[in-house]
């Protein structure tokens, strides 16, 4: 493997294969919105998410004002007296929790990040200066659900069970479906079903991409790549001598985007395969992800 080829699209380049995206193509793939029906792609976050230890942080949330203790303090500033009362929160998270998307600059390969970039020239102690989630554009494209686990005629894969590029033709012939340059794929597991349910069986285990998958979805030039489980890729991997060759090869080696902990049974509970699909990830200045609601329209 190697991480210091420069990208297809310059030096320069930032956004990765986010570049296969034709922005002329999108009127005619909104028009394809049949009866304006939205599937929710995402899983809710809170306290009590699953959370790949050691090096992942838990989600922490707690109150940190009341409508009492602002309301005394309300009316004491502004003179007011209606009643009013402000609730706010106080999060502690890594962006790594939930539903969300992978920037550019979140693996390396040594000390090489994508497009050949230096790990000691784009992180600091306070964020990415370089590859950071805010470089990720806004993604409005032709989505792909790949229904493996229903492939399989499975309620899910199991722990560890690697995913093939002939399970994901073989699939996707069986959904009449096909991939595009441009789309974002999203793979079927299953796996969701313990999310926030049954956490050690979630994060333990997980069916996912094995390394030549991965390949074989790159060479479609796909946008990026979704998934029902916490890592995209399959867990424990392939080679337990290489820590997350998925995330390598997509990020680094390809510029292809990764969407992690997502929900997809009900688009394929209703055999909509196929679909305009939005993302947009926040604008978190340096950070390694971000925290997303991903939305089918058909």
């Amino acid at each position: 493997m190697s991480a210091e080829t420069e990208s297809k699209w310059g030096a320069d380049d930032t956004i990765g294969a986010m570049n296969y995206i034709v922005k002329d193509k999108l009127p005619s793939l909104l028009r394809g919105v049949e009866t304006g029906k939205i599937y929710d792609l995402s899983q809710v976050t809170g306290v009590g998410a699953p959370q790949l230890a050691p090096f992942m942080p838990p989600y922490v949330q707690s109150m940190f004002c009341t409508a009492d203790n602002t309301r005394r303090l309300i009316h004491d500033a502004m003179g007011v007296t209606d009643g009013v009362g402000i609730l706010l929160e106080r999060v502690e998270m890594t962006m790594h929790v939930g539903t969300h998307i992978d920037a550019l600059g979140h693996c390396a390969v040594g000390d090489k990040m994508y497009n050949g970039n230096c790990v000691a020239d784009c992180a600091g102690d306070w964020g990415l200066h370089k590859l950071g989630i805010e470089d990720c554009p806004p993604i409005v494209t032709r989505g792909v659900v790949i229904d493996v686990a229903g492939y399989k005629e499975v309620e899910h894969l199991g722990g560890g069970e690697v995913i093939e590029p002939g399970d994901l033709e073989a699939a996707l012939a069986k959904q009449e479906s096909e991939i595009r340059e441009g789309d974002v794929v999203l793979v079927r597991t299953g796996w969701s079903k313990y999310y926030m349910v049954d956490n050690d069986t979630y994060v333990g285990a997980e069916p996912g991409l094995g390394l030549e998958a991965a390949r074989w979805l790159s060479d479609q030039k796909v946008v990026a790549i979704g998934s029902d489980n916490m890592g995209v890729e399959v867990l424990p991997g392939e080679d337990i001598t290489r820590g997350f060759p998925v995330h390598q090869h997509l990020i680094v080696e390809q510029g292809v985007y990764i969407i992690e902990n997502m929900q997809l049974d009900e688009p394929c509970a209703d055999k909509r395969y196929d679909f305009p699909f939005i993302v947009l990830p926040m604008k978190y200045k340096g950070a390694t992800a971000s925290p997303v609601r991903p939305i089918a329209i058909v």
